[in-house]
């Protein structure tokens, strides 16, 4: 691609970032990373609970405030960038979405598993209906090759999707495979073409440019890398490296870094590593927010979280199966039992 190129840098911090804090930001916080985000230029700002609207729960856990109001405070917060979330079908329904339409929130991202595009096309027709922006989320897309992948993306164009994002969802991509997956997009839909890393093989930031490169202009990070697992591509890191690379993000460089040192910092539990677990779930392509739950499965039941996400891997388990971590566990207990 051509340099002096615009790339729409998105920042997920206040939504996957979550993952990290248990949900815990309160709307005091939210509204802090926002107010920063928004004066150093980021034009699309996504909250809520870490898997999406509706998610706050005994299974995935429960956040400190609504999806509503965590909306409302990032909506106040800030003078210019676009309030999005997360809307996972079976997770969320169109009445969580139309109460964060109401509190402000003008995107959606419907993610959808890569193989079922086909569960996207209600909450995309119905946000495209009411005058929300959409992008469209393929979760887990090192799990088809990219002519697929594109199949699966020609689908949510015809949809209505404004923008067909890749997700590396288990941190499992290599950057010529990212930058396959986003230029077979790239061939076969109109929409524009987003990219999601996980850094779980220490290639976010690789993967991200990599993607721009073959065609992606929007790019996820979130300041400091907090995410799931191993965190995601580092939004301050992003703005430098793409500007490095000759791309206009439009980013305030140094202002990210204030608001990644002087707010974010101070409100994390630990900083953002690949540790064994994280680097694993990587090698295995395993869903990144199995992190947590893996890591209390294996103390429970006396086992390697390494041979649960091996096993889990093996099994093809993605995102919504979060039940077969235990199932997992306490077989693999079972086998080693004397």
């Amino acid at each position: 691609m051509t340099r002096e190129q615009r790339i729409n840098l998105v920042d997920t911090s206040l939504r996957d970032g979550m993952s990290s804090v248990s949900h815990q930001f309160t709307t005091d916080q939210v509204g802090a990373v926002a107010r920063g985000l928004d004066r150093a230029g980021i034009g699309t700002i996504e909250v809520a609970h870490g898997i999406g609207l509706g998610a706050s729960s005994i299974q995935y856990g429960f956040a400190a405030a609504t999806d509503a109001e965590y909306v409302r405070a990032a909506v106040e917060a800030v003078a210019e960038a676009d309030i999005a979330v997360l809307y996972v079908p079976g997770i969320a329904t169109l009445a969580e979405l139309r109460q964060a339409q109401q509190a402000g929130a003008r995107t959606v991202r419907v993610a959808v598993h890569c193989t079922e595009a086909d569960c996207a096309e209600q909450p995309i027709t119905w946000a495209r209906d009411n005058g929300m922006r959409v992008m469209s989320f393929l979760m887990m897309s090192h799990k088809l090759e990219p002519s697929a992948l594109a199949a699966q993306a020609r689908e949510l164009d015809s949809y209505g999707a404004q923008v067909i994002y890749v997700v590396d969802s288990a941190g499992a991509l290599l950057p010529h495979q990212a930058a396959a997956r986003v230029l077979a997009l790239r061939e076969t839909v109109g929409a524009e073409i987003g990219f999601h890393a996980h850094n779980n093989l220490g290639v976010g930031i690789a993967n991200s440019l990599a993607a721009a490169d073959h065609g992606a202009t929007y790019i996820d990070g979130s300041l400091r890398g907090l995410g799931a697992s191993a965190g995601n591509a580092q939004t301050e890191v992003l703005a430098a490296a793409l500007e490095r690379a000759g791309y206009v993000t439009g980013a305030d460089l140094f202002g990210l870094i204030d608001t990644a040192e002087r707010v974010m910092a101070p409100l994390m539990k630990q900083p953002q590593i690949i540790d064994e677990t994280a680097l694993v779930l990587g090698y295995a392509g395993v869903y990144s927010t199995f992190y947590h739950p893996t890591k209390r499965a294996a103390a429970k039941f006396g086992v390697a979280e390494r041979e649960i996400l091996l096993e889990l891997g093996r099994r093809g388990v993605i995102g919504g199966q979060e039940d077969m971590i235990v199932d997992v566990a306490a077989e693999l207990a079972g086998r080693s039992a004397p």
